[in-house]
């Protein structure tokens, strides 16, 4: 945590904040990964077969540059699920400073907890902010009261974001290439207004991600071992001590072999464990954030059986050997044919033996047709809805023409709701 004056006190005031939960707004669901700018290639969704993603586009970067270019060029998946990302979709340098001198003081705030903390001087308290409702799992973290949230739209966030959505995650602002593109040089400025609007709205943040084998600085590659861990437990620190508030936190996202972290050995390889290196980051992760829940997130977990498998192995052998893993993240992007029955079966199968509940945390459903994606979407966010192992839904954008998936928006650019969107609203009374 950021050091302030009276800092066992803070800490007392942050710990009893978290243990009341949070307020949940407004519903909402989610998406995939994109490139800083466009859409870049995160692996392409499946029905049954599924057919390879589209080329991302490029744009700039909030606070630098960053690419977009470069799709996935994976091949089809069995049935249903996600392909693999390709080469494609990485951020490139991102921008430099913005360090952040000082602290801020809050507006308000989730937990009770004001602002945040720069590189330097030590950061202030905030004034105020509530927190109600909200689940403790025994021994672990309090959990946001059941959430429906969304993602940053293409970098932005609507003025009306919060009429629909009362979660918030940055589809690609929090990235580590997007914020520390140069070594050492931490460019907050975009993870600054969405860590803020959801203080100033009320709404649980979550950082998308701490260690991913995508979309990760260029220069990590290059170092020497000892830097390389070095590097990757010092952004965990700096991120921890800007934003100690964060309600949730994908300390993992898309473990090998799906994408593979050229550092890993750095962090201790498989060790005896098979994942003595997952331990060492999720370690720093409660220790630098220790109020987050802590989160492995990756795809086709909840559509197909091997991953499924691989998921809860992970988990139970991470966990055994020390792993402070509070949840895992299901993107449930390949589920567009999938049935509602066989989904829950393998998000009760996580549940249950990995001893872990689940955040649905990227969803979406690529179909054309209104009613068939209105159809599907009510069948599966139902259920995601009444299954007490669920704990919140993340929908992966909803802004026809800025979606990850191309037929996966829920509504205009104007602000005309597909029929999904429409019941979606009235199920969840927004």
């Amino acid at each position: 945590m950021r050091q302030f004056d009276g800092n066992v006190f803070l800490l007392a005031v942050l710990t009893a904040a978290m243990s009341t939960g949070v307020a949940a707004c407004a519903g909402g669901a989610q998406g995939p990964d994109t490139g800083e700018g466009g859409s870049t290639a995160e692996g392409g969704t499946t029905g049954s077969g599924g057919s390879p993603v589209a080329t991302g586009g490029s744009g700039p970067g909030s606070g630098g540059s960053g690419l977009g270019s470069g799709g996935a060029t994976g091949g089809l998946t069995g049935t249903g699920g996600v392909t693999p990302p390709g080469s494609g979709g990485h951020v490139g340098t991102a921008g430099s400073g913005g360090s952040g001198n000082g602290g801020r003081v809050g507006s308000g705030g989730m937990t009770g907890l004001g602002g945040r903390g720069g590189s330097g001087a030590a950061g202030m308290t905030g004034t105020g902010g509530t927190a109600t409702g909200g689940t403790t799992t025994p021994g672990t973290v309090t959990f946001p009261k059941k959430f429906c949230g969304n993602i940053t739209q293409r970098g932005q966030i609507p003025s009306t974001y919060s009429n629909y959505w009362d979660q918030i995650t940055p589809e690609n602002e929090g990235k580590w290439g997007s914020v520390e593109g140069t070594r050492g040089s931490y460019n907050w400025t975009a993870l600054d207004k969405i860590h803020d609007y959801a203080k100033q709205h009320n709404m649980p943040f979550k950082q998308h991600n701490f260690v991913w084998g995508s979309q990760q600085p260029g220069w990590i590659s290059g170092l020497a071992q000892a830097d390389q861990k070095a590097a990757v437990e010092d952004w965990i620190k700096q991120f921890c001590t800007r934003y100690p508030d964060t309600q949730m936190i994908d300390v993992l996202n898309e473990p090998p072999p799906h994408t593979t972290p050229p550092y890993m050995a750095a962090l201790g390889g498989a060790g005896s464990s098979g994942y003595d290196w997952v331990v060492t980051i999720f370690k720093w992760a409660r220790q630098y954030c220790p109020t987050s829940v802590l989160i492995v997130n990756d795809y086709n977990t909840i559509e197909q059986s091997g991953d499924n498998s691989h998921m809860i192995d992970l988990i139970t052998k991470a966990k055994k050997a020390g792993a402070p893993i509070d949840a895992t993240g299901a993107q449930a992007h390949g589920l567009t044919n999938a049935s509602a029955s066989t989904t829950q079966m393998y998000i009760d199968k996580l549940a249950s033996s990995a001893g872990v509940p689940v955040l649905i945390s990227e969803f979406d459903l690529n179909i054309a047709d209104d009613n068939q994606q209105k159809n599907q979407f009510q069948s599966l966010f139902t259920m995601f809805w009444n299954d007490a192992n669920v704990k919140g839904v993340t929908v992966w954008g909803y802004i026809e023409g800025e979606t990850w998936e191309t037929n996966s928006g829920l509504m205009s650019s104007s602000g005309t709701m597909r029929p999904a969107m429409t019941w979606l609203m009235s199920f969840l009374g927004r």
